[in-house]
């Protein structure tokens, strides 16, 4: 049953008290941060993307975390941040020519050299390993060092040459410290993206109400002139006419012929019925001498 004298406890055993912390292996971390995705836990192979806290993800691990939409999803506190596919940057690394890793078979009887990285920065030459700062440039994705940011000062990518500004450095796997100043610079940025945005929309409600207030009228106006069109074709071909002859008079050598015109039909109307009154006249007067004629042959025969 134990205490029978054969066994001596002592007071550690006895006694609880608080618990050694555990001490995580610092090579083994940043083995995990440096080598491996935060979000699958494999090992990082091209492409290779970040966040804009500095963390390293396989795209193809992140691609599969935003396509997955399923009610059991489990919450994952390295891409909670992680709305879309524009919240990361691939990243443009320059191979460490000293390294052979994926080259040579690996059977368990060779050495793995932690310190030895596959990526390197471009302009120092300084291995990306964990045991140096390295950063990236949120605009192109190039990574480098910061000692070669702090030393050669400039305000456009050492690699490609686009210009960036000091919020567009991260830093990949910063302290608690770099990640709070990262955290906050992405809550402004996404602020700040969500009010232009709505800025915009504004603008373009705005500017199409006013366009609906401007062509309203025009369309009503289009409308009330076809109808009559439909309607009235032949009024408007008469009124055409009687314009065009109103036109017509507005000339001056045209008025002049148009008068020359009215006076000869009214002298020819004149000329007609003078001629028509000569003719009855005559044919009168010859009525009457044959009367005469008559008249003066009875007298001559009476008196004789």
């Amino acid at each position: 049953m134990g205490c029978d004298g054969g066994t001596i406890p002592k007071r550690h055993e006895l006694v609880k008290g608080p618990r050694k912390v555990e001490k995580v292996d610092k090579n083994a971390e940043l083995v995990a941060r440096w080598y491996y995705c935060a979000l699958s836990q494999e090992k990082l192979c091209r492409p290779i993307v970040a966040c804009e806290l500095g963390r390293l993800y396989n795209k193809d691990a992140v691609i599969e975390f935003l396509l997955d939409k399923s009610a059991d999803k489990t919450p994952m506190e390295a891409a909670s941040h992680i709305k879309s596919i524009k919240n990361v940057t691939e990243l443009n690394l320059a191979d460490n020519p000293a390294w052979s890793g994926d080259k040579e078979s690996i059977k368990g009887d060779k050495y793995d050299d932690i310190q030895s990285a596959r990526f390197i920065c471009p302009v120092v030459g300084l291995e990306m390993n964990g045991r140096h700062r390295f950063c990236f440039l949120r605009n192109c994705g190039c990574v480098f060092s910061e000692r070669a940011l702090k030393e050669i000062k400039s305000e456009v990518c050492h690699k490609c040459g686009v210009p960036f500004q000091e919020e567009d450095v991260i830093v990949l796997n910063g302290n608690k410290e770099d990640v709070e100043v990262l955290k906050k610079r992405m809550e402004d940025r996404r602020l700040k993206s969500k009010l232009e945005k709505k800025s915009k929309k504004c603008k373009a409600t705005e500017s199409a109400s006013q366009q609906d207030c401007t062509a309203g009228p025009s369309k009503a106006k289009s409308g009330k002139d076809c109808i009559k069109s439909s309607s009235g074709e032949k009024r408007q071909i008469i009124f055409t006419k009687s314009s065009a002859d109103n036109g017509n008079s507005s000339v001056p050598g045209k008025v002049n012929k148009a008068a020359s015109a009215t006076k000869r039909s009214i002298a020819d109307s004149e000329e007609k019925s003078e001629a028509y009154k000569s003719i009855f006249t005559s044919h009168s007067s010859a009525k009457r001498s044959k009367e005469e004629c008559s008249n003066w042959v009875t007298h001559t025969a009476y008196c004789f």
